[in-house]
């Protein structure tokens, strides 16, 4: 898909339901008993993977093309069924990461795969403390990497253990997994991080009836709660957000207004450093939305400056360091990034593939074993871009692309679809 330079961007735009909202959502309401209707649900393929995988173990879904609504008809926490083929998640880590600890309870043996993508991705993170507990969980080819055989010598109802596990990383994923293998353990199951990571589950488990306890970065849950199904409108992803707001403070003469945009404070890190290098965002319309917060982002051109980004910020924007490299590059003056080697084990080896596209592009930038440097003020030109199948790289080019002189080209820019397939036309409504 070729672009070109294009500006200034003015306008509304509202963009998809955040992506890990909804599937938990759609996890969630399967385990609960009775309807969950779940309302602004992202019809991307990650999130439409986890349905999929939900309807193979027995849970009838309703979602109709053309609905932004989904209804769940929960069976409670022992009401799956075992399926009659491999679950597949497609390209979903968070579908694989986190139904791996709700499969581990189950007195069923079953086969957990993905795409070629998924079967590189490291799974070791979610398989060593779920062993911990009891589980039965092997990887097949032994190399820490789907595809998973779960509960394959179980011969009844699988009780695992409650355990406190320290996490080597700040992983929502790998929080998420443990403290959803947590729902079926014989006791209290805890999990500390280093920094605290995106807290959704916590959130949304607690209103569906969870018992869940925080304190400072460690999460406890009690087994066997009562959870009932109940209605959830998911906000806009800010990490979609995010590319709309690097286009209007990077395109001159810009001003754009993102609604209903979920600012939970464990995923808005692309705010504080978008400010931090100097700006003009407003937050309007702030309220609670069923514990996560929202409001609308409005956003202005700006001229920005370097900074480093590093420490606990990092797992609050992790999924938006590509297109904050892009705003480094247009930024006056040096910007580091480090402390994001998680950036290596996700669709792509995102510090590598940024560095390698942003070099055809006349950046000064270069990788470091945990992120990049990045020196500002290069003009940028257009060049052939491989996204690598990945998403947020090839949104963040896009956005690239409005400001590089010439033709940019994205390869495979059709990935977008895993987590925003209205991208291009809503970044096309905005261009005068």
């Amino acid at each position: 898909m070729e672009f070109q330079k294009k500006g200034p961007l003015k306008g509304k735009i509202t963009v998809p339901g955040d992506k890990s909202i909804s599937h938990r959502a759609v996890m969630f309401g399967s385990l609960a008993k009775g309807i969950t209707e779940v309302t602004n649900f992202l019809h991307g393929a990650d999130c439409l993977s986890t349905i999929r995988c939900f309807r193979q173990l027995g849970i009838e879904i309703d979602n109709h093309d053309g609905s932004d609504t989904v209804m769940i008809h929960g069976k409670g926490l022992h009401g799956l069924k075992k399926p009659s083929n491999v679950l597949d998640v497609g390209n979903s880590g968070t579908t694989i990461r986190l139904i791996s600890g709700i499969l581990c309870g189950q007195d069923f043996p079953l086969i957990l795969n993905g795409d070629e993508s998924i079967q590189k991705r490291p799974m070791g993170r979610v398989i060593s403390p779920l062993k911990l507990m009891g589980a039965d969980i092997i990887s097949q080819r032994d190399n820490n990497c789907a595809p998973l055989i779960l509960n394959s010598s179980n011969t009844g109802k699988q009780v695992l253990k409650g355990i406190h596990y320290e996490s080597p990383v700040a992983s929502a994923q790998v929080k998420s997994c443990i403290l959803l293998a947590g729902l079926y353990a014989d006791g209290e199951t805890t999990v500390s991080e280093p920094s605290l990571s995106r807290n959704h589950t916590e959130l949304m488990l607690s209103e569906f009836g969870a018992q869940i306890k925080l304190e400072g970065c460690t999460t406890s849950i009690l087994p066997e709660p009562n959870l009932n199904g109940r209605r959830i409108a998911v906000p806009g992803d800010i990490s979609s957000a995010a590319y709309f707001i690097a286009a209007g403070l990077l395109v001159p003469n810009s001003e754009i207004l993102i609604k209903n945009v979920g600012i939970n404070p464990t995923r808005d890190g692309i705010l504080h450093v978008c400010q931090q290098m100097g700006a003009d965002i407003t937050l309007e319309n702030v309220n609670d939305n069923g514990g996560e917060p929202v409001a609308d982002i409005l956003v202005r051109s700006s001229e920005l400056s370097g900074t480093t980004i590093s420490g606990t910020i990092i797992p609050t924007l992790i999924d938006e360091i590509p297109i904050i490299a892009i705003l480094a590059c247009y930024a006056k003056g040096q910007t580091i990034i480090k402390d994001a080697a998680e950036l290596k084990v996700k669709e792509s080896n995102r510090i590598d593939v940024m560095v390698e596209n942003l070099t055809k592009m006349g950046a000064d930038v270069s990788a470091t074993d945990d992120g990049m440097i990045i020196q500002g003020g290069n003009a940028l030109r257009g060049a052939s871009i491989e996204s690598k199948s990945d998403h947020r790289i090839a949104m963040s080019f896009a956005i690239a692309s409005l400001l590089a002189e010439g033709t940019t080209t994205i390869q495979d820019a059709e990935c977008v679809n895993i987590s925003y397939p209205s991208f291009y036309s809503d970044l096309n409504s905005l261009i005068g």
